[in-house]
């Protein structure tokens, strides 16, 4: 017979990845409705977002759109420049290179 050894650091993290997966849907929808990692590396959130709003992010960093509408992601301020892409309600992404702006819809 085989004894397996649990290292006691084994089982909390497992408890905790078992948790963000049951839990995340969850989680996510009492949070922010845009999430991204900005470039300062830090968690950025917004709540019922409208219109251009500054956000730098992106340099293949995630980005959570949990808006009712598509998100367009801009190079520069002010929601100008460059179109880097477009996030659908809903969607994750890592966005290259980067952002500066975001635009969302007044009414969604």
């Amino acid at each position: 017979m085989r004894f397996l050894r649990i290292h006691h650091t084994t089982v909390p993290v497992l408890l905790l990845a078992g948790g963000t997966l049951l839990g995340g849907p969850a989680l996510a929808a009492a949070g922010p409705d845009f999430q991204y990692v900005g470039q300062d590396d830090q968690v950025h959130g917004l709540t019922a977002p409208k219109g251009c709003v500054g956000a730098e992010g992106g340099g293949a960093r995630a980005v959570t759109n949990g808006t009712r509408g598509s998100a367009t992601l801009y190079r520069d301020p002010g929601c100008s420049g460059r179109v880097i892409g477009v996030l659908r309600p809903g969607e994750v992404s890592q966005v290259r290179p980067y952002f500066a702006s975001v635009r969302f819809p007044v009414t969604g």
